[in-house]
């Protein structure tokens, strides 16, 4: 229901109510979002969960085994049973064929898979494959970016500091110049701030987008950087007592800043401030109390990082975090055999998504990052995790019960169809009646399964 103006994005779908306008198709055919989600769903229905291997391996024991008790049964009642031996012989020995057709087996994981696939899918939750949400069962750690995950992603502005009593609008030119070919979040809330105060950018030369680090480039002669503090530490580039003085104002507010130099020295910085998405500490709390160890690793200052754990109750954080760095942690971590997801929504967490066991992408973010995950959260909401670790492990206690029902019923039919209550009971199993309870097991795998469709996550 927002406002659209020239340059806004819409949805295919949008109802356009009393306006004209000219629409630019971006994407058409399989390029469209609804064409990507659709063939993701396909794709993930079609995978198999380790689990599934479990199944696979215990077919083909099944298959020869069952043929073997019924060649048995044959065997057994040709000489054992009484008259007509060979009619009761072949009668058996078909009915422990058809009673153990291994359709139950067969169905117990796929559908499982399929439906929670499908139900993560009308909840936002896009899974690439299978094994990734049987995974999300065994989680022990969750690794989690700051800026658009845990944070909004939709920084502004609030703060501008020239040294010397140079005049902000300087500063914010230099900067605006810099961030006009950058994609980061910050550059975002520069370029607004900038056209709001109708500031004119100034030609940029040699234009340099450091990952993890900052954008630099050349104006008018001079060699600008915009970026981290870290990096400006790594080029032994100090901060002035006069810097030092403005930041310890600022210490108790939760800013995000870029510093700027001019021929390595530092002339000013600029605040950021983002808000934290409303449901993220709710989120944390819940994961937390599944027994799941929360670590957020962000590029940002280390004050910045410190006010937001604390607010969302996190313990272990790490701030001034390159890509590398978030990449060492989990191998540290999986070393110790933990399993471990990551959330992340930028170009930065694409190589940590794609080293983690279960990559998390936020769907408001870029593609790089969704195309090195397995999970994608279409609305950005971190509390898609939870609901994709509930909805992991209802669909593998859903796989387990089929699997369950269906041992269980081969474990009872076969025997009773072989004729291991005739004895006792003068019981035997009509092959037709076989055959129905081989439909039943597996019409009872498949309602079982659609029983996920009615979980809440």
């Amino acid at each position: 229901s927002d406002l659209k103006n020239k340059g806004s994005y819409i949805i295919s779908g949008t109802i356009n109510g009393n306006s004209t306008f000219l629409m630019e198709s971006q994407k058409v055919g399989s390029a469209t979002l609804l064409s990507q989600i659709i063939s993701m769903v396909n794709e993930a229905s079609r995978s198999k969960p380790p689990i599934q291997k479990l199944t696979d391996n215990v077919a083909k024991i099944f298959v020869p085994a069952v043929i073997f008790i019924s060649v048995i049964t044959f065997v057994v009642w040709w000489f054992l049973g009484h008259e007509p031996k060979l009619f009761n012989a072949f009668v058996n020995a078909l009915a422990v064929l058809v009673i153990a057709c291994p359709c139950a087996l067969g169905l117990a994981t796929p559908v499982s898979v399929m439906v929670g696939i499908g139900k993560g899918a009308r909840n936002g939750i896009l899974i690439k494959n299978a094994e990734a949400l049987e995974k999300m069962e065994k989680m022990d750690v969750l690794i989690t970016d700051k800026t658009g995950t845990l944070t909004q992603g939709k920084p502004s502005l609030e703060y501008i500091f020239g040294i010397d009593g140079r005049n902000p609008n300087e500063i914010l030119t230099l900067a605006y110049s810099l961030n006009q070919n950058s994609e980061h979040p910050l550059s975002k809330a520069v370029l607004d701030k900038a056209e709001e105060l109708n500031i004119k950018p100034i030609q940029v030369d040699n234009f340099q987008n450091l990952v993890g680090k900052g954008i630099s480039g050349i104006i008018n002669g001079k060699e600008y950087f915009l970026g981290t503090k870290n990096y400006l530490i790594q080029q032994n580039i100090s901060l002035s007592e006069e810097i030092l003085q403005e930041l310890d104002k600022l210490k108790n507010q939760a800013f995000t800043i870029s510093f700027l130099t001019e021929n390595k020295s530092i002339i000013g910085f600029i605040c950021f401030a983002d808000k934290i998405k409303t449901n993220a500490k709710q989120s944390i709390n819940i994961l937390q109390k599944k027994g799941i160890e929360v670590i957020m690793l962000t590029g940002d200052n280390e004050n910045t990082a410190k006010i937001v754990a604390q607010e969302l109750g996190i313990k272990n954080f790490q701030s001034n975090c390159l890509p590398q760095d978030k990449i060492n942690k989990i191998k540290e971590l999986q070393m110790q055999g933990k399993i471990v997801a990551m959330t992340g929504d930028g170009i930065n967490d694409a190589p940590a998504l794609a080293q983690a066991d279960i990559g998390i992408a936020m769907g408001t973010g870029t593609d790089i990052a969704i195309e090195s995950s397995e999970i994608s959260l279409l609305n950005g909401d971190i509390h898609g995790i939870v609901k994709a670790k509930v909805l992991s492990e209802k669909m593998m206690r859903n796989i387990r019960e089929n699997l369950f029902f269906a041992f269980i019923y081969n474990a009872l039919g076969v025997p009773i169809a072989a004729g291991i209550l005739y004895p006792f009971f003068g019981i035997l199993l009509s092959p037709m009646i076989a055959a129905a309870a081989m439909s039943f097991s597996s019409v009872s795998v498949i309602l079982n399964s659609l029983r996920i469709n009615n979980i809440k996550i």
